[in-house]
């Protein structure tokens, strides 16, 4: 089920979502200019900022020279680059749709770091659960996987249009349709555990979509509604 379109009104200018969307569509266009001019340079690039289980396990662990911060700046770095236009497509569509309410919710400055601390945690869930592979982990899903738990918890009776490719549309309850794609995750994130090839080969990091799902409807629930919910500038 593909997501296009909910009916959950906002009383407020996205203005973080927008510049989120924004920044990773910029990076990924840069990246494009990067190996149109070198392969060897931006699989260098990727390897350097992108998440590395294997390697942040090695530095963290003192099994490595390399200085910490190569293993901690990944964790955010990760988050805003793309492996391929449908990647990053379909990451914003996703953040495009959900991320708007919740930070509608939580106001501006609160949403930024619930959207960099889900990405944290779901960096994390993907290190803790396949720690020995070497494989970069790149990708904004963890972080908009704990939008969507966030949605999920504020808004469950909310009305998604989704399409089932080929041709079918329908609505379902906002409930549904993240339960649905929750599950899916989980599950194939079990099938890859079992996998012997999981660690060595790539694919879709599943385990950071799950924990990052899991710490968007925790922490949602440490925040309250912000006041003055106005629409659009409404006295």
């Amino acid at each position: 089920m593909i997501p296009l379109r909910d009916d959950q009104p906002t009383f407020s200018t996205p203005f973080i979502n927008y510049f989120l969307i924004v920044l990773n569509v910029l990076v990924f266009l840069w990246e494009l200019s990067v190996g149109m001019e070198s392969s060897r340079a931006l699989n260098a690039f990727i390897a350097e900022f992108g998440m590395v289980p294997r390697h942040t396990v090695a530095v963290l662990t003192g099994n490595s020279y390399d200085s910490p911060v190569t293993a901690i700046l990944p964790f955010f770095t990760s988050m805003f680059l793309h492996g391929s236009f449908f990647h990053v497509a379909g990451n914003m569509l996703f953040l495009w749709i959900f991320g708007d309410n919740v930070e509608d919710y939580l106001g501006h400055f609160r949403y930024l770091m619930f959207y960099l601390g889900s990405g944290i945690v779901a960096a994390t869930a993907q290190i803790l659960l396949n720690p020995n592979s070497p494989i970069p982990t790149v990708g904004a899903s963890g972080a908009i996987a704990g939008v969507m738990g966030a949605y999920f918890i504020l808004y469950p009776k909310a009305r998604v249009l989704v399409w089932f490719p080929p041709i079918f549309f329908f609505h379902v309850a906002a409930w549904f349709m993240l339960g649905y794609w929750f599950l899916v995750q989980f599950f194939s994130g079990t099938v890859s555990s079992i996998a012997v090839t999981s660690q060595t080969t790539g694919g879709i990091a599943f385990w950071a979509h799950v924990g990052g799902f899991v710490a968007g409807v925790l922490m949602i629930n440490l925040f309250s509604e912000r006041p003055q919910r106005n629409r659009y500038g409404a006295w």
